[in-house]
């Protein structure tokens, strides 16, 4: 007889003790079941992905782009899903159209459980050549207007004791990318941002962490050359270019209790190409 069958045979003769299961209760609903999210640069790409995979999983979902088709397509497409959408016309570097956007949402569902910072824009240009208004416009939009909407959801958050804040950074925002000094500046400072209100708003009961991904076939890239983007393809261990549908989910999952103890992290999510 073994040792293994005499330890058995020992329990056996003991009283069942029913091990400590940590999903007890756990059910299918969706994972963001009546959340309301605000989600900006929602009309296309990574934004619009997001929105939709949050309205799948059971979200309402507040709509944030700057141009009105984009916008009423989007809540649309929401709707179509079973939840509530509303849709705004925002510039997130105006601070009162950000604040009414905030305000008219607690009007309408009374909470909001989550802000996605997803709005970005670049302008690209070699240090010698970039302008300063290349430079500003960059970081008003990409750093700024992540300023202006946390800072304004954030009190409602506070006074609900929860609320997740995920932020658009980006794998150049890490290593650095040529000919992008104001984008990098401004996802490099989202990182900032990140670390330091997750240590802020931690206490409160508000997860903020940050997303970044790396290369994504949206509406950005369509300027690069078909070669480049080849050799782009190449570089990535995965061999192909992320969808939007990949970093949706990462959001998804960072919005929901399954991330409940994750706070002030960033995510790559580049299909290896920084391994």
């Amino acid at each position: 007889m073994t040792q293994t069958t005499r330890s058995a045979e020992r329990r056996a003769s003991e009283p069942a003790t029913a091990p400590s299961n940590p999903f007890n209760g756990v059910t299918a609903l969706k994972k963001l079941d009546n959340r309301v999210a605000i989600v900006t640069g929602a009309g296309q790409g990574i934004g619009l992905a997001t929105a939709l995979k949050f309205a799948h999983e059971g979200a309402h979902v507040v709509i944030c782009d700057v141009r009105q088709g984009a916008v009423d397509a989007a809540v649309d497409a929401c709707s179509a899903l079973g939840v509530r959408a509303l849709g705004f016309v925002v510039d997130v570097t105006q601070r009162p159209m950000v604040d009414a956007v905030v305000a008219e949402t607690v009007n309408q569902f009374g909470h909001i459980d989550i802000l996605v910072n997803n709005a970005g824009i670049t302008q690209d240009a070699r240090l010698q050549k970039m302008t300063i208004e290349q430079f500003d416009r960059v970081i008003d939009v990409n750093l700024r207007g992540v300023f202006h909407f946390t800072q304004a959801v954030v009190g409602t958050m506070i006074n609900q004791g929860s609320g997740v804040i995920l932020n658009a950074s980006s794998v150049v925002g890490i290593y650095g990318n040529f000919g992008q000094t104001n984008y990098v500046a401004s996802k490099s400072g989202v990182i900032g941002f990140t670390k330091t209100w997750a240590r802020e708003l931690g206490p409160k009961g508000i997860r903020v962490n940050a997303v970044a991904p790396g290369f994504i076939d949206t509406p950005m890239i369509k300027t690069i050359p078909e070669k480049v983007l080849e050799g782009m393809k190449n570089q990535i261990p995965l061999r192909r270019m992320g969808d939007p549908a990949d970093i949706a989910n990462a959001y998804a999952f960072l919005a929901s209790d399954d991330a409940s103890y994750i706070n002030g992290i960033v995510l790559e999510v580049t299909g290896g190409a920084v391994v």
